[in-house]
């Protein structure tokens, strides 16, 4: 049966609304040293509205990347019931969606991307000459 459109409006609106109140937490009110640099870029919704996963892009200048993201989801993790305590008070809903952290690595893939084609540019300009 195809969902209806009111309810994956309703389910995009949480969405965002979950992903704001996630993000002013993490900048102003975790205190977990493990919790690099980083912003909310994403979260989505199972169909259900029962659980969401949270896509967490850390900050590309950080020296050892990928230990400063696997480092900033266990922070994560670990603040989860406090996270989902403060978004039932604010949002002041019954239920708020049981959440799993990921770390959102496409910024990192598509700048990665675009240096190859930069450089399969310049050697094919090279060649054309």
């Amino acid at each position: 049966m195809p969902e209806h459109r009111a309810r994956k409006h309703h389910q995009n609106r949480v969405a965002e609304t979950l992903r704001e109140e996630i993000s002013a937490m993490i900048e102003g009110e975790l205190s977990d040293p493990r919790i690099a640099f980083c912003h909310v870029s994403e979260v989505v919704l199972n169909p259900g509205g029962k659980s969401a996963r949270v896509y967490v892009a850390v900050d590309n200048t950080v020296h050892n990347i990928a230990h400063a993201e696997e480092q900033t989801i266990a922070g994560l993790e670990a603040a989860k019931s406090y996270i989902r305590f403060e978004l039932k008070e604010r949002m002041g809903v019954r239920h708020v969606p049981e959440l799993s952290f990921v770390a959102d690595r496409s910024g990192r893939f598509q700048a990665r991307i675009e240096e190859l084609m930069g450089r399969a540019r310049r050697r094919q300009k090279g060649t054309s000459e």
